[in-house]
């Protein structure tokens, strides 16, 4: 199973960065190339321990759904989101906060399992695991505009 594992340095409070990463609107914005949208569950606004959403997205040509759950949350610090149904076999996703200064330290460690068996293993080897940290990286760049906006 891959494991992605991502370090974005913000300048700004841990609140806010905590508070944008599980913005459902924010995501929206952040994954406008692959037309994620929210489509049922929580929509709109803050996930919250226990939350679930269903995503619409386009990737590699296909439209897709994934629904989602925050499985754990420590306000401030840390929470988990676990596909509950979509395409990978599993995945977990742990968003860490660190406050460092005048700085958060977000930690990303995304582990996941491609389906498909043998094929889906070839897949992450050529294209997916590379494709999903850029997608991540995107995600978090949004996150750091957003979260430095009004300090910078």
């Amino acid at each position: 199973m891959p494991i992605i594992t991502l370090e974005t340095k913000i300048r700004a409070n841990k609140e806010v960065v905590f508070n944008l990463a599980r913005s459902i609107d924010l995501h929206q914005l952040s994954t406008a190339k692959t037309k994620e949208e929210a489509i049922a569950g929580r929509t709109t606004g803050l996930m919250e321990l226990g939350e679930e959403v269903t995503w619409r997205a386009k990737h590699f040509g296909i439209y897709q759904r994934l629904t989602s759950k925050m499985t754990e949350l420590e306000k401030h610090n840390r929470f988990v989101d676990e596909m509950m149904r979509g395409i990978f076999k599993q995945f977990r996703h742990e968003h860490q906060f660190n406050q460092v200064g005048d700085e958060t330290i977000m930690v990303d460690i995304f582990d996941y399992a491609s389906p498909m068996g043998l094929f889906g293993r070839m897949a992450d080897k050529l294209f997916l695991k590379k494709y999903m940290t850029h997608f991540l990286k995107e995600r978090n760049e949004v996150i750091k505009r957003y979260a430095e906006k009004d300090i910078g």
